[in-house]
C-alpha cells in the first residue's frame, strides 16, 4: 500500500515550490463529495473558469504554523493556517509517482503542459436530478446491485472538536455500467451548493458518482497530487499540539487506512503481462473464467437483442413516451404491431365462418305413369324437371388474422431475417384479450392452428400499474414467458441512440448489431451541452397546459427540423420556453463535423471563441461517427484540453468498443511524440 501525505508548505510558494504549481497555480478545487462532507466552499474559480465543478476550497499541508497548528493553502491560493481540530479542510494527497505510475492510466498534458494522470477510484461528483430520482427509487424497491466496496468517512458533526473520528460507511451501487454511493445531507453541508446547482437541504438523499481519481504530476520532483480536494470532515490532530510530526496526526493515519485502502481496491499491475509467459497467460485466465464469460455491463439494447436471437419473448416495461417503439423498429423497422387495447378476439385470433354449400340447376329425369286412351294400359312416361342440386356441402372455414398473413409474407420473403411481432399496450389490454395473447407467446401458435414462421420474435410492450390508470395486472404464466426490460431513458444512451446515421438500418439477423435512426445534430447538441453543464432538458415536468419535452418529443422535433428547417416550429412540441434556449444555442457560433472535414475554419476562428462556444463546439463534434474520428479528434485538441475530454466522453458513450478505439488513439500518441495534448 503506497505512503499518502501532505506535501510542505514549502513546495507550494517559495524559493522550493514545486515546478507543476508554476504551471497551474496553487488553487485547488472541490468535489461535491468533499462539499458533502463538509468543506469550506468558495466563491473563488479556478482560472478561466465559471463552472460550478471548479470552485476553491482551501487545503491542508503538512507544515505546522509554530503555534501548534497547520499551514493551508487558502481558497485564493495564498498561505494561511488552520486550527487542526477543524473538519473543514479540504484534503489534496500526494505521493510519490513513481509508486503508482504501473497502476496509472489515461496520461494527458493540459493546455499548460502539465502531467495528469488517473490512479484510484473515489467518490466525486454528484448525480443529475433525473438519474438520482431513478437511483432511488431503485433503491428503495432494493433494485440497485451492490458491488462490495464501500467509503469510509467521520460521522461527527463538522464543528465536534472534542470528538475523535467515528467511522460512517457508504456503500457502493452499480447501475447502467456507472458506481455511486448514497448520503443522507447531514448539519455539515446544509445550504450549501453543489456542481449541479442544487442548494443542499438536512435529509436530502445525494447520489454521488464513483469516478477516477485524476492526479497531477511533477515529474522533476516524482511527485503526484490530487487535481482536486477529495474529501473533507476529518480532523487534522484531535490534540491540539502540532508540531510537523505528520505521522502522529489523524489525517495520516486516515488516509493511510480507509482511504488508501478504498482508492487502491482493485488495481493491477500494468506490466504483470510483459512479464508471465502466454502459456501462464492462459492458465490464468482460465482459472479466472472457466467458462469463458464475458462479464461486460450489458446495456438495454444488448439484452433485447440476446432475447430476441435466443427465441425468448421480451417484455417492455416503461413510462409513456420513453421510446420503447422506438427501441423495437431498431431491430426491424418493419415490424407488425398489434395493438393490443383496441384488440378484438377476431383481429388478434382470426375467426372461422360457415361456408354456405353450392348448388347446381340440374334437369332431373322422374317416371311417371300414364294410360293410354287407346288400349286403356298403364305405361311409364319420363318427365324432365329443373332443380337446385348440392354439389359442395356446408363447412367452416378458419381464417387466419390479418396481422398473421403479413407476417408469414415477410418470413417467406426474408428468410434469414428476424420479423418481430410487437404486442403494444399489452398491459392496457382486457384479460380476455391477454389470455389469447398468452397462448400466442406460449407456443408460437395463433388459435391453435397457425404456427409463425421461425424467424418470427414476439415483442411486447406496457405501462407498469402505476404509471397507467388504465393498466390491467397481467396474469402470472403470461408475465413469465416474457424476459423483462424495464426502459430507462437517460441523456447517455439516448445520445448514443442518436448518433447512429440516419436511413443506415441494417435488419437484426442471428448475430448483427442494430442500426438506428439518426436525431438532427442540433437537438444532439443541445441536449449533450445542457446534460454537460447540469441541466437535463431530455425530460421536463408535464403540467397538462403546455407541451413539454420527453424523448419521444425531441424525435418529432427532429423530423420537423429537418423537413423544415424552421426552430420556431418547436413551440408546438416542447414549449415556448425551452424552444427560446434550443434557439439561442443554435444562434451560438459553432464548428460543424461538415466544416472540419471540408476544413472550413482558420485558427483565428478558434483563438476568438469564448469557453461556452468551444465546449458547444465539442459536444456538436461528438456525433462523428467512428470512420471520421481521428480528424475531429485532432481538431477538438485545438479547443483545449477540457473540451477534448468532453468531447471524447460524450462520444464513447461508455460503449466498450469505442472506449478501446479512443485508447488505441492514444497510445499511438504516446508512441509517437510522448502524451496526448
Amino acid at each position: 500500500m503506497n505512503n499518502f501525505t501532505f506535501l510542505a508548505e514549502d513546495q507550494i510558494f517559495g524559493q522550493n515550490q514545486l515546478e507543476i504549481f508554476k504551471k497551474i497555480g496553487t488553487r485547488a478545487a472541490l468535489t461535491d463529495f468533499a462539499i458533502v462532507l463538509g468543506a469550506y466552499v468558495s466563491d473563488c474559480y479556478l482560472e478561466d473558469s465559471n463552472d460550478l465543478k471548479d470552485r476553491t476550497g482551501y487545503w491542508w499541508t503538512k507544515t505546522d504554523d509554530g503555534d501548534n497548528d497547520a499551514r493551508v493553502v487558502g481558497w485564493n491560493g495564498g498561505s494561511d493556517s488552520s486550527i487542526v481540530l477543524s473538519r473543514f479542510g479540504g484534503a489534496r494527497p500526494a505521493l510519490t509517482f513513481s509508486s503508482i505510475s504501473s497502476f496509472s492510466s489515461n496520461g494527458v498534458r493540459g493546455k499548460k503542459r502539465e502531467l495528469e494522470i488517473e490512479y484510484g477510484e473515489y467518490p466525486q461528483t454528484v448525480e443529475h436530478d433525473v438519474i438520482a430520482e431513478q437511483l432511488e427509487r431503485k433503491y428503495r424497491e432494493n433494485s440497485l446491485e451492490l458491488t462490495g466496496k464501500s467509503y469510509t468517512t467521520d460521522s461527527r458533526e463538522i464543528d465536534a472538536y472534542d470528538k475523535t473520528f467515528q467511522k460512517r460507511e457508504h456503500l457502493e451501487y452499480q447501475y447502467n455500467g456507472k458506481k455511486y454511493i448514497r448520503i443522507i445531507a447531514d448539519k455539515n453541508c446544509v445550504s450549501k451548493k453543489l456542481s449541479n446547482n442544487k442548494i443542499i437541504k438536512e435529509n436530502d438523499v445525494i447520489w454521488i458518482k464513483v469516478e477516477p481519481i485524476k492526479w497531477i504530476i511533477d515529474e522533476k520532483k516524482d511527485i503526484a497530487i490530487s487535481k482536486k480536494l477529495l474529501f473533507s470532515g476529518v480532523q487534522f490532530k484531535n490534540k491540539r499540539d502540532y508540531k510537523g510530526d505528520f505521522s502522529k496526526t489523524d489525517m495520516h493515519q486516515f488516509m493511510n487506512g480507509p482511504f488508501a485502502k478504498e482508492i487502491e481496491e482493485g488495481l493491477t499491475y500494468s506490466q504483470t503481462k510483459e512479464e508471465i509467459t502466454l502459456e501462464e497467460q492462459r492458465l490464468i485466465k482460465r482459472k479466472q473464467n472457466p467458462y469463458q464469460f464475458n462479464f461486460n455491463f450489458v446495456s438495454e439494447e444488448e439484452i433485447i437483442r440476446g432475447a430476441l436471437v435466443s427465441d425468448i419473448p421480451v417484455l417492455l416495461h416503461g413510462r409513456s413516451s420513453e421510446g420503447k417503439s422506438a427501441r423495437v423498429k431498431q431491430y426491424d423497422p418493419d415490424c407488425e404491431i398489434i395493438y393490443l387495447r383496441n384488440a378484438t378476439p377476431d383481429s388478434l385470433n382470426g375467426k372461422s365462418v360457415y361456408v354456405q354449400p353450392i348448388y347446381e340447376q340440374r334437369k332431373v329425369p322422374h317416371i311417371k305413369l300414364e294410360i293410354d286412351q287407346e288400349t286403356q294400359t298403364k305405361k311409364e312416361v319420363i318427365e324432365y324437371t329443373y332443380e337446385s342440386v348440392e354439389v359442395k356441402p356446408g363447412h367452416m372455414l378458419d381464417i387466419p388474422p390479418t396481422w398473421l398473413q403479413k407476417v408469414q409474407k415477410k418470413c417467406e420473403e426474408e428468410p434469414d431475417k428476424i420479423h418481430i411481432v410487437f404486442f403494444d399496450e399489452i398491459t392496457n389490454a382486457l384479460p380476455s384479450i391477454q389470455g389469447m395473447a398468452f397462448n400466442i407467446v406460449l407456443d408460437k401458435e395463433v388459435n391453435g392452428i397457425w404456427k409463425l414462421p421461425e424467424n418470427a420474435r414476439i415483442v411486447a410492450a406496457g405501462n407498469d400499474l402505476n404509471d397507467s390508470l388504465a393498466a390491467n395486472t397481467m396474469a402470472e404464466p403470461l408475465f413469465n414467458r416474457f424476459a423483462h426490460v424495464y426502459i430507462n431513458t437517460t441523456v447517455d444512451n439516448w445520445l448514443k441512440w442518436a448518433t447512429t446515421p440516419k436511413g443506415q438500418y441494417e435488419r437484426l439477423k442471428y448475430t448483427t448489431p442494430e442500426v438506428m435512426l439518426t436525431i438532427h445534430p442540433s437537438i444532439y447538441a443541445y441536449i449533450a451541452y445542457r446534460s454537460y453543464t447540469g441541466e437535463d432538458v431530455l425530460r421536463t415536468p408535464f403540467n397538462g397546459e403546455k407541451p413539454n419535452a420527453d424523448p419521444r418529443k425531441w424525435e418529432m422535433a427532429s423530423k420537423v427540423l429537418y423537413q423544415t428547417k424552421k426552430p420556431e416550429m418547436l413551440r408546438a412540441l416542447i414549449g415556448e420556453e425551452l424552444t427560446r434556449d434550443f434557439v439561442a444555442f443554435v444562434k451560438q457560433k459553432v464548428i460543424t463535423i461538415e466544416d472540419v472535414l471540408n476544413g472550413e475554419y482558420s485558427e483565428e476562428e478558434i483563438r476568438r471563441m469564448n469557453i461556452a462556444e468551444k465546449f458547444a463546439t465539442a459536444v456538436g463534434l461528438s456525433s462523428v461517427d467512428d470512420q471520421n474520428l481521428i480528424v475531429v479528434r485532432s481538431f477538438v485538441k485545438k479547443l483545449g484540453a477540457e473540451p477534448c475530454a468532453t468531447f471524447e466522453s460524450i462520444w464513447a458513450h461508455q460503449d466498450e468498443e469505442r472506449l478501446e478505439k479512443l485508447a488505441e488513439l492514444i497510445m499511438e500518441e504516446k508512441q509517437q511524440g510522448g502524451m496526448r495534448v
